[in-house]
């Protein structure tokens, strides 16, 4: 069975536009370069046979083929996949993508079998679909990556539970925290990236197949979009026509986990090119993960995390540029919709790029402990740790601590003493003649750390207890993905 409306003209093939039989000239030259989006599409071969696959197996169980003609697409379309996958494929800018590619490369091999593929759907249907499955592969394979990321990150967190560093507000030394929490820190980010991903991913099968809905009103052909959709992994179909060739919203939400994710990969990033320079000498990247100058045999440039940063603006960019195409279209499909793909699988060759690299640079960084601890105790960190003692001790109004504890600052300044806790105790005692050799001890880099043990904070034992949950949570997502 078949129907005139969807076939290509009696002489389509490989090099003639499979729509002209409304037109009498070919398009020009400048028309096709616009038009043809083979070169960027190619990327769906396999999603586009796998939807041609399903889309021939419903039409012969609903009588709309033949059981031969079916044989014979399958056939060929797995014909069609080993072509592809040795390299040997003709893409022809000519036929526009990867669907007429596919059709009339089929058409070449079995014939007028073919030519019925295309009976009951439409290119937007069959793209849309391709698409949201690509999406949908793509999303999974970046949750894989964001938890590898994760584990370097909580390894190297538990080898520094205890080393002592500065932590920043306003990039000015604040309070002495321990390397292990500021890494577990972005362990924490990735997990809030790793749930957006995961959920753009649930609602990308979730929302439905949108095969079956043609080009956009659905079709009078007694089809089966059940089928389809269950074949191609859906639950169901798109239950509206409109929406389903229509709409991009899984690749913009897909698009949005990616851009806040690069985000934090690129705060990450910028640390570890601060670290690794010589005025902070917190830690030294590996020779894998460094490069040269052309002129000055010195350097070693973190160029991974530079480029990071810049592919974090790079996806956000392509995310603003996204939600541009898609702002102001009526519904349901315009060619503008053809740009989504580009700018979608650039986004994601950049964030897997991110990832790799990060994971590269975070399994192989080595840090400086003595450089850490020495710039710990600059800034006279540990200020708000006799402050409290201040609170705790002597019932002290916090305002009034504060005031006291920043006179103490002030007096270690005009006598050149670089850390409070080198400040003798007669010194503390002009300004505050409670404050007792017991306070001054508190003012170690250690000390203060090991005091901040509220749910949350750095001090090594917080630290040591969340890199084992940790640990605990990665296996079991680990587990939980060799089961599915």
């Amino acid at each position: 069975m078949s129907d005139p409306q969807n076939q290509s003209p009696p002489d389509a093939g490989r090099g003639q536009q499979m729509w002209g039989g409304r037109f009498a000239a070919k398009p020009s030259d400048v028309m096709q370069a616009i038009n043809a989006s083979i070169d960027v599409d190619k990327r769906l071969w396999r999603q586009d046979i796998d939807g041609s696959k399903a889309h021939a197996a419903m039409l012969a169980a609903q009588g709309i083929l033949t059981a031969e003609d079916e044989a014979a697409i399958q056939a060929g379309l797995d014909a069609i996949a080993a072509e592809i996958e040795a390299g040997a494929f003709p893409f022809t800018r000519e036929l526009e993508d990867i669907h007429l590619n596919i059709e009339a490369r089929l058409t070449e091999r079995i014939g007028e079998a073919g030519k019925r593929l295309h009976t009951a759907r439409s290119r937007n249907d069959q793209v849309a679909t391709d698409f949201k499955m690509w999406v949908i592969q793509a999303l999974v394979e970046a949750e894989d990556a964001v938890r590898a990321l994760q584990r370097a990150l909580v390894e190297q967190a538990g080898a520094h539970a205890d080393w002592v560093m500065p932590g920043f507000t306003h990039l000015q030394t604040a309070q002495p925290i321990t390397l292990g929490h500021h890494l577990l820190a972005y362990v924490e980010m990735l997990e809030r990236d790793w749930m957006r991903i995961a959920a753009a991913c649930g609602h990308a099968g979730a929302s439905g197949c949108p095969l079956g809905a043609a080009a956009l009103a659905g079709t009078s052909y007694p089809i089966d979009r059940q089928f389809t959709a269950e074949a191609l992994g859906f639950a169901e179909p798109m239950a509206n026509s409109l929406d389903a060739v229509a709409s991009r919203d899984f690749a913009l939400e897909a698009l949005a986990a990616l851009a806040i994710s690069a985000a934090h990969l690129s705060r990450l990033a910028e640390e570890i090119v601060l670290w690794t320079s010589p005025q902070f000498g917190f830690a030294r990247l590996s020779d894998q993960w460094s490069t040269g100058s052309s002129i000055m045999p010195q350097k070693r440039n973190p160029d991974a995390a530079e480029l990071i940063r810049a592919k974090a603006a790079r996806i956000a960019a392509n995310l603003n540029a996204l939600l541009g195409v898609v702002k102001a279209l009526p519904l349901a499909y315009a060619k503008d919709l053809q740009d989504d793909k580009a700018l979608t699988f650039e986004a994601f060759d950049a964030f897997a790029l991110c990832l790799a690299a990060m994971q590269g640079m975070i399994e192989t960084i080595t840090f400086d402990r003595a450089a850490l601890r020495a710039a710990a105790t600059k800034g006279y960190s540990t200020a708000t740790d006799l402050a409290d003692w201040l609170v705790q001790a002597l019932n002290m109004p916090f305002r009034e601590a504060h005031h006291v504890t920043g006179a103490v600052v002030k007096r270690a300044e005009t006598l050149g003493i670089a850390e409070l806790s080198a400040l003798p105790l007669a010194e503390f005692q002009t300004i505050e003649l409670r404050i007792t050799a017991e306070a001054v001890a508190r003012l170690s880099v250690e000390q203060s750390v090991a005091s901040r043990a509220s749910a949350g904070g750095t001090a090594p034992v917080r630290v040591r207890a969340e890199v084992e949950r940790w640990r605990e949570v990665l296996a079991e997502a680990d587990a939980d993905e060799e089961f599915e």
